[in-house]
């Protein structure tokens, strides 16, 4: 009995008394359960971890869609704007001209009207100077003879007229 000296065979037979220990113990059995727990959490990490990538691709995928819509939006509002200042400045450009003809016609008819103004004033003083120029020419006349042979002349002919 040599081979029950041998420590080789004494450690093989702890090895074996060991094994089946934790075989009688179910120790390989938690062993997997623990594994299998363990993976069955790394999986559901993993699948979560996928539905939180693909949410995140969805929500990228709406927020580029949304900024190019705003973009086209903004482009839409900038294209807008632009024609309405071209169309505001034509309106201005329009309004100015009408404007200007407007008060070019009524400066003409300011001057028309002065230069009437003006001919009626002066054919007034006219007419005021040809008034003083003749009654200074009969107020001299008047004065030269005391009276006038046309004034005698129908004196005369009054009792002619009156029969």
């Amino acid at each position: 009995m040599e081979f029950l000296q041998d420590a080789h065979t004494w450690e093989a037979a702890g090895l074996v008394i060991f094994v089946g220990a934790l075989i009688y113990l179910k120790v390989p059995g938690m062993a997997l359960a623990a594994l299998d727990d363990r993976a069955a959490k790394i999986r559901a990490q993993l699948d979560e971890a996928t539905r939180l990538r693909e949410e995140a691709e969805r929500l990228l995928a709406d927020i580029k869609a949304q900024r190019e819509a705003a973009e086209h939006h903004a482009a839409e509002i900038v294209a807008m704007a632009q024609e309405e200042a071209v169309h505001l400045a034509e309106d201005a450009k329009a309004k100015l001209e009408e404007q200007i003809k407007r008060r070019g016609e009524m400066a003409e008819r300011r001057i028309a009207l002065a230069e009437t103004q003006a001919a009626a004033e002066v054919k007034a003083a006219a007419a005021d100077l040809a008034a003083q120029a003749a009654e200074a020419v009969l107020a001299a006349r008047l004065a030269a003879a005391k009276s006038d042979p046309l004034v005698d002349a129908a004196v005369a002919l009054i009792p002619t007229k009156l029969q």
